[in-house]
């Protein structure tokens, strides 16, 4: 008998490959063994993936400095993780659009006169939200070698690898609680605001705890990692206002606000 994975040859009797470790498998495929794989593989305690999320809330750093320093086998990878925060994401969004489609329309926030341009930038962020959210990690990395600039411990490169893993955790939790509170019923900007807060409160502990730092000094490089974070998005709103400007959408919105303004008026 061989292996069906590594085609060593085993004894009748090999319930596991001993090159490759692979389990030998002799029953044909039935509802039943596919439903105990599925569940010893997502919710079995020992499973890679199960450990790596718990561990990136109670220690980070064994996770995230564990891979950097060379421990690949205990852990999921951050690539994988990310692939995996990627699908979950748009399950997610199908989920949102299908059942809550409240928790994402923000017209109710935008300026009178430009909520047909909230709508398109709300359409342009759940077409792209996968490539959006892929973005966030060079950008991250880039403004956390701003912050940490007089900590050496890390290079670009590893710092994609914090922040794969921390957004990969992220998007996976926010996921699973925006579910939870739409079901619950809550509006869309307490929605944001809550994300938002995770975001910046699970951000600050991961990097508190991987670059081993006091609650003093985490405070204070948070506060730097916002205001170089509000600088880019100053940077990135010249660049959208330059591109409207030349495709017609900022007169388009002008003239919407315009026509607004004097409809209130003569109101």
């Amino acid at each position: 008998m061989l292996c069906k994975n590594c085609h060593t040859e085993l004894n009748e009797h090999d319930d596991y490959c001993r090159n490759c470790g692979a389990r030998v498998i002799r029953n044909r495929l039935t509802f039943r063994n596919l439903f105990e794989h599925l569940s010893e593989t997502f919710f079995n305690y020992d499973n890679k993936l199960l450990r790596t999320v718990i561990d990136l809330f109670k220690k980070p750093e064994d996770v995230i400095v564990g891979y950097i320093n060379g421990v690949r086998k205990k852990y999921v990878n951050p690539i994988s993780l990310f692939g995996l925060a990627l699908t979950i994401t748009g399950i997610y969004m199908i989920i949102i659009n299908k059942f809550f489609p409240e928790m994402i329309d923000f017209s109710n926030l935008a300026v009178e006169g430009q909520e047909e341009f909230q709508r398109r930038n709300t359409q342009f962020v759940q077409e792209y939200q996968s490539i959006i959210v892929m973005l966030y990690v060079p950008i991250y990395a880039l403004m956390a070698k701003l912050v940490f600039f007089d900590k050496k411990r890390f290079n670009y490169t590893e710092l994609l690898v914090v922040f794969m893993y921390i957004q990969a955790q992220i998007s996976i939790v926010s996921a699973v609680l925006t579910i939870i509170i739409g079901i619950i019923g809550y509006s869309s900007s307490i929605v944001g605001m809550f994300m938002l807060l995770l975001m910046i409160l699970y951000s600050a502990f991961a990097l508190k705890r991987i670059y081993k730092l006091s609650f003093f000094d985490i405070v204070v490089r948070t506060l730097l990692f916002l205001v170089v974070l509000a600088i880019t998005f100053v940077i990135f709103t010249v660049l959208l206002l330059v591109f409207m400007y030349f495709n017609g959408e900022l007169q388009e919105m002008i003239q919407a606000q315009k026509a607004a303004s004097e409809t209130a008026k003569t109101g």
